[in-house]
């Protein structure tokens, strides 16, 4: 079979653009193909736009706060047709990263149509057949809409369309207590919506309940109503929503956002007919993120596992070194970061508690210091929050952060967790004061506190002072 290309990559996403760039950078001939628009959700209705979202109304929530420190300031007038020009500003302004002349400045052919896997090395794109030795599949995943009754006739709001908005939601319903959720409830509430969030469960479920508790709280301060049921019903136009709920209440609204969760886009590529297996929700990848078909690679969200954008740009490094090396390469996620960008943030990397709990028992110790006493979180009037770190022995294995810029100091976490650092090292480490980083500092050195000051450097300590009594 004569090959056209050395690499194929179907998806111009995080995942997808970091293999092809990758690829392309080594030297292989690469052709790229996205339908849609280039950055994929990250850029274009996900991480990008939300966190300009959540600055927009961060901003307005200060002018909220009346007097502090001494300054006083106006209660903010929202301009939501202003804020939706500083969402699409923000995305403009990063396009370019992720652009196709990018892309093709660096040795990418980018094809700009929909791809249809023919067979193990074939791709159809604009009615050519492209052929490959490796495959890559970075076709990213779309919001999951539950099947509710009525669902279908409403114009609800998803991560999709919700940037497109050039009016304030009056009242918006949100589906969901996840990450999405939790941001677009805080900050449209911020805004000036009234919100109320419906989740049956616990909200932002795999974060630590500690840390949870603290967002909801402020939350529910700053007037997000939160109701603990499930959606039974839909019903509505726009402008008007009603959620019937199975514990018989109703809640109204102008909007609904469902945020209940994203399924991978494995349909309509041709991978069914080809023969690579899919589980419940994306391709079936081993470690190194090879399909049931090998020579095929899935990476970032359409397989099965974490959908978080950095690490969909950690499996595209990866299948780029393992393409071109010719190297294995396997996924290791026990340091895996990720952060919910509330108010105050909430950090994890590693374990949670709960898991360390799990698996060590006994062995376990858990580390706690709070913002409350550490200066620069006094001194700035903003001690929501702690820092909590897992550790087997002195070895870190998770740590749960929940406070201002959390997800900046998750950092050290990951040196540790992977043994590239140890918590004597940062424990003992010279820190910039005031900095909100010597919380790390405090709880690495509060692990060692009791073997720095133990039973045996204490008789040594006696030892060298009786010498200094007797010789001075």
């Amino acid at each position: 079979m004569k090959f056209t290309h050395d690499v194929i990559v179907i998806g111009g996403g995080a995942a997808g653009l970091t293999a092809a760039g990758g690829c392309a950078l080594f030297g292989l001939k690469v052709a790229l193909i996205e339908a849609n628009a280039m950055g994929g959700e990250c850029l274009n209705n996900g991480c990008v736009p939300s966190k300009a979202l959540i600055t927009a109304a961060r901003r307005a929530q200060q002018g909220r706060e009346g007097t502090r420190f001494g300054v006083g300031l106006a209660e903010p007038r929202i301009d939501y047709p202003a804020v939706h020009r500083h969402i699409h500003d923000a995305i403009a302004q990063i396009a370019p990263h992720d652009s196709e002349e990018r892309f093709e400045e660096m040795g990418c052919e980018v094809l700009r149509a929909r791809a249809t896997l023919k067979d193990r090395q074939s791709v159809e794109v604009g009615g050519e057949i492209l052929r490959a030795p490796r495959i890559v599949l970075a076709t990213g995943s779309e919001p999951m809409v539950p099947p509710i009754p009525g669902i279908g006739g409403v114009p609800y709001l998803t991560n999709e369309n919700l940037f497109e908005l050039t009016e304030l939601p009056g009242e918006l319903v949100v589906l969901g207590g996840g990450v999405v959720g939790m941001e677009m409830a805080q900050s449209f509430c911020r805004l000036g919506s009234k919100v109320t969030v419906i989740e049956p469960g616990r909200p932002m479920g795999r974060d630590d309940p500690e840390s949870v508790d603290v967002v909801v709280d402020t939350m529910k301060a700053e007037g997000v109503v939160f109701v603990k049921d499930t959606a039974v019903r839909v019903a509505g136009s726009a402008g008007s929503v009603s959620v019937e709920l199975e514990g018989g209440d109703r809640v109204t609204g102008t909007h609904l956002l469902v945020a209940t969760g994203r399924k991978a886009r494995v349909d309509g590529f041709g991978a069914k007919e080809i023969g690579i297996e899919t589980g419940s929700n994306g391709f079936v990848v081993d470690k190194r993120r090879r399909t049931s078909v090998s020579n095929i690679y899935a990476i970032g969200d359409c397989r099965e596992g974490p959908r978080l954008t950095h690490v969909s740009g950690y499996e595209g490094s990866n299948v780029a070194l393992e393409i071109t090396t010719g190297l294995p390469t396997k996924v290791d996620f026990k340091a895996l970061p990720w952060c919910t960008y509330t108010e105050p943030e909430v950090a994890q990397i590693g374990m949670t508690e709960a898991e360390a709990r799990e698996a060590y028992g006994e062995k376990l110790k858990v580390v706690r210091e709070g913002f409350d006493h550490n200066e620069r979180a006094i001194a700035e009037g903003q001690t929501r929050g702690h820092l909590k770190v897992m550790l087997k022995g002195k070895k870190v294995v998770g740590a749960s952060i929940c406070g201002k810029n959390a997800g900046e100091l998750i950092l050290p976490f990951s040196q540790l967790i992977t043994g590239k650092a140890s918590s004597f090292a940062i424990g003992s480490a010279i820190v910039a004061y005031p900095t909100r980083s010597e919380i790390t500092k405090a709880t690495a050195f509060s692990a060692w506190e009791p073997t720095v000051f133990g039973k045996i450097p204490k008789r040594w300590v006696a030892f060298v002072a009786g010498l200094r009594r007797t010789f001075a």
